[in-house]
């Protein structure tokens, strides 16, 4: 069994203009809902065994305040690039990369990235993925490379508003 936690990012700011989209940092609302987020996360024991975060600021604040609750050391969250607005073809890529060891892991990105892969998913198909909002996605098989083939089931799907 595999089991992927799909997460968008905290909101973050957009008051400074003068700042490039991946240096946009969470506002408090964000850091709020995220830890809110975490709270239940920690509740369903979710254990990720890595996390990969897209480099943007927003992303990494994002995967760090989930990796504290969770106790996952937040050195060892996975930085990728690819995260960052490559579209669905990236982010397959990275979860055909995965080590088959790993039986659990969070990709922490950006919409609409994060919407349109959730929705490979989801039998039925959502028009946003809210800010913090995590979709969990089990798969029945042992290596990563077959989860877009296998049987699924979607153990939940969490969004700041609804807790």
């Amino acid at each position: 069994m595999k089991t992927l936690y799909l997460v968008r990012h905290g909101k973050s700011s957009w008051e400074n203009y003068s700042h490039q989209d991946y240096e946009r940092p969470l506002i408090d609302k964000g850091i709020a809902r995220t830890r809110k987020i975490g709270n239940f996360l920690l509740e369903r024991k979710v254990q990720p065994e890595l996390i990969i975060s897209s480099h943007a600021v927003r992303a990494f604040d994002t995967a760090k305040l989930l990796a504290e609750k969770l106790k996952y050391p937040i050195e060892r969250i996975r930085v990728d690039q690819n995260l960052y607005f490559l579209g669905q073809q990236a982010m397959e890529d990275i979860i055909h990369s995965l080590d088959n060891t790993l039986e659990s892991v969070m990709l922490v990105g950006h919409n609409p990235d994060m919407t349109n892969f959730v929705n490979v998913f989801l039998s039925e198909k959502i028009d946003y993925l809210p800010t913090t909002g995590v979709v969990c996605v089990s798969f029945k098989t042992n290596k990563w490379e077959n989860v877009f083939l296998v049987e699924r089931e979607i153990p939940f799907t969490i969004t700041p508003k609804v807790l």
